[in-house]
């Protein structure tokens, strides 16, 4: 089974090989193709800014790189509740993590339901600061975070030197156009649902300046846009009696990863 499913690669590569190479000899079609891709970004760009409303769940894997070069995919699953222009609940759920954000425009709640203890800062503001805030204040990020920025486009096209129009594919039975994007940093590859409602399907980021490559990848589910969300959604119950803590702790005691992972060069 393993031997067929090397041919089957090998196959499979020799044919990606032969259709890269007819878009090589015509340049005029490339071009086309990169516009179109383009386009078609911004229009998923221009749709979710419009959203006031979204919610959605999604399956995502991040791929991580031991010291012998072995590639491990982590595994987690969750949902975003998203109210333009400053407020958002994401939940986000692993073997080792069950971590939840809440941000009503003013307070940032982080709770680490594991650990069943919490943090709140004062952070008023918009959604695109809070995902400034979260990465540099606390290491962390919300699901996809780039695409639920105010100006999805902008920020994801700000460094990209190469662009391919990869046709038409399928994420769980919705059918999507496929393009792919180059940078300094990182390659990474979007799917955008056809139609009138062009939201991501599925986004893919590889790190190139990382040994293999490793991936971060998130599928999108059930999504839905418009409408209204329940008054309390972006409301900190706190119904198991969660500890609180001080933000500079969180790092410690509400972990990313297993005990057994070491980042860095000490991996």
């Amino acid at each position: 089974m393993l031997r067929d499913a090397y041919e089957t690669a090998r196959r499979t590569l020799a044919i990606s090989v032969t259709t890269l190479a007819v878009v090589a000899i015509s340049p005029s079609g490339a071009i086309a193709d990169a516009d179109f891709a383009k386009a078609s970004l911004k229009k998923m760009s221009d749709y979710l800014s419009s959203q006031d409303v979204i919610s959605f769940g999604y399956d995502a894997t991040f791929e991580v790189v031991t010291k012998d070069d072995q590639k491990l995919s982590l595994a987690s699953s969750g949902t975003v509740k998203l109210d333009r222009p400053n407020k958002i609940r994401a939940t986000r759920a692993g073997g080792f993590v069950n971590l939840e954000m809440i941000f009503d425009g003013k307070t940032l709640t982080l709770l680490g339901k594991n650990a069943n203890l919490y943090t709140q800062i004062e952070e008023p503001g918009t959604i695109d600061h809070l995902v400034d805030t979260l990465r540099e204040k606390f290491g962390r990020s919300l699901p996809a975070a780039d695409l639920l920025m105010s100006n999805p486009y902008d920020e994801l096209m700000g460094e990209v030197k190469d662009v391919k129009d990869l046709g038409s594919g399928v994420v769980g039975g919705v059918e999507c156009d496929t393009f792919a994007f180059r940078t300094e940093q990182v390659d990474w590859q979007i799917w955008i649902a056809q139609g009138e409602h062009p939201y991501p399907c599925r986004y893919v980021i590889s790190a190139k300046g990382v040994k293999l490559s490793p991936q971060y990848a998130i599928q999108v589910r059930n999504w839905r846009a418009g409408g209204a969300l329940a008054n309390d959604t972006f409301t900190f119950s706190n119904p198991t009696g969660a500890s609180k803590i001080e933000p500079d702790e969180l790092r410690k005691k509400v972990r990313e990863f297993p005990e057994n992972f070491m980042m860095g060069e000490h991996q």
